[in-house]
C-alpha cells in the first residue's frame, strides 16, 4: 500500500500480487485508521505500507498501523519520494498520483522498517519543537519592537503591545523548558545522555534538550556518516563532464531542526574549545569561508556526539581533533 496524507484524509493506492485496486480514501483520524487496518489485515493478510513523512499528520497513522503484527511499515523522507516522481516523469501533483508513486517507491526501493521512538522521547521532542516555534516568533516581536521605536509618531500603544507580547513569549518558553528538563529527569537512560551532551562546551541545557530530542528518534543502527545525512549536513558534489565543476553545498535534504540545534553550540565551541577552535583555525587557513568552516564543525561535531552516546562517554578533544 502507497499512503498520501493529508491534514483530513489518507489516500491509499492498493496492490496485491499483480492486481491494481481502484483509489481508496479514509478518514485521518483514529476512526479512520481503524478502518483502514481492519481492511489491510481482512483474511489475515500481511502488508507492507509506506507512509510519507508529514509531521504531525503521518505520526499518529504510522503508530497505528506499527502498531498491528501483520503489518510492516517505512516512513518516506519527502524529498526522496519527490525525487523519485520526477524520475518517473510524473507531471501531476494530485492525492492519488503522490500515493502511486509512494506504492511504486517501496516496490522498487529497499524496503526499510520504521521503527517508532518511546513516549517520552516523542514528547521530548513535541517540547523543543515548540520551543524553536516560539524562539522564531519571539524573534519576530523583537524586531517589530526595533522598528516601532522608529515611529515615535504612533505612540506608546504598539510598543507597550509588544512588549507584553515578548514577555508572555519569554515565560512559554522558560516554562516549557523546565517541562522538558523535568521529562528527562523521570528517565535515568535520558539523563544520562543529556549529561553527556552537556560535557560539550558549547552545549548548554537548552541545545541538549534539542539536540537529544531529534537524534533519539533516530533508528538505533545508523553510523555516524548516516546521522549527518539525516540532518542535511553531508556535501553534495556538483559535477558533470569536464565542464561543471561547481562548490559542494551541503544538502540540507534532512531535519532542519538538528541543523538549527547544533548551529550556536558549534559557534561556540569554535571560540571556547580549543580542539574545535584548532580544527576551525585549520579550515580558514586552507581558504574556508567562516561559514563553511562552522558548517564542518557541525558536521564532525555530530560524529562525536555518535560515538559519546553509543559509548556512553564524555567529549574529548583530542578525539575531535588532534593539537599539533
Amino acid at each position: 500500500l502507497g499512503i498520501d496524507v493529508s491534514a483530513a484524509s489518507l489516500t491509499v493506492s492498493i496492490q496485491r500480487g499483480k492486481r491494481r485496486y481502484p483509489i481508496a480514501t479514509f478518514d485521518n483520524d483514529p476512526a479512520g485508521h481503524h478502518k483502514l487496518v481492519r481492511w489491510a489485515t481482512k483474511g489475515g493478510r500481511r502488508a507492507r505500507i509506506g507512509v510519507e513523512a508529514t509531521g504531525i499528520y503521518s505520526l499518529d497513522l504510522s503508530l497505528a498501523l506499527h502498531r498491528h503484527p501483520q503489518l510492516e511499515v517505512m516512513v518516506i523522507n519527502p524529498r526522496a519520494s519527490r525525487s523519485f516522481a520526477q524520475a518517473m516523469m510524473k507531471r501531476a501533483k494530485t492525492d492519488p498520483v503522490d500515493a502511486e508513486v509512494i506504492l511504486a517507491f517501496i516496490q522498487r526501493m529497499p524496503f526499510v522498517c520504521w521503527q517508532p521512538p518511546s513516549d517520552e522521547i516523542l514528547q521530548l521532542q513535541a517540547i523543543t519543537r515548540r520551543i524553536h516555534q516560539l524562539k522564531v516568533e519571539l524573534n519576530r516581536e523583537e524586531n517589530r519592537l526595533h522598528a516601532d521605536q522608529y515611529r515615535r509618531s504612533l505612540g506608546p500603544i504598539i510598543a507597550q503591545d509588544l512588549a507584553v507580547h515578548i514577555e508572555h513569549i519569554q515565560h512559554r518558553i522558560t516554562h516549557l523548558e523546565e517541562q522538558g528538563r523535568h521529562l528527562i529527569a523521570q528517565v535515568p537512560d535520558l539523563e544520562s545522555k543529556f549529561q553527556r551532551l552537556l560535557s560539550v562546551t558549547g552545549i548548554g541545557e537548552t541545545s541538549a534538550l534539542r539536540i537529544l530530542a531529534e537524534v533519539l528518534v533516530l533508528p538505533d543502527d545508523l553510523q555516524p556518516n548516516q546521522w549527518v545525512a539525516q540532518a542535511g549536513l553531508d556535501p553534495r558534489p556538483r559535477e558533470s563532464g569536464t565542464s561543471v565543476h561547481r562548490p559542494r553545498f551541503i544538502s540540507k535534504a534532512g531535519n532542519k531542526y538538528l541543523r538549527a540545534a547544533l548551529y550556536f553550540p558549534a559557534m561556540v565551541a569554535c571560540r571556547y574549545q580549543e580542539n574545535v577552535e584548532a580544527f576551525y583555525q585549520k579550515l580558514i587557513a586552507a581558504g574556508k569561508k567562516p561559514r563553511q568552516a562552522i558548517v564542518a564543525v557541525m558536521r564532525k561535531l555530530l560524529r562525536c556526539l555518535w560515538a559519546m552516546l553509543k559509548y556512553d562517554r564524555d567529549f574529548e578533544g583530542d578525539k575531535f581533533y588532534v593539537l599539533a
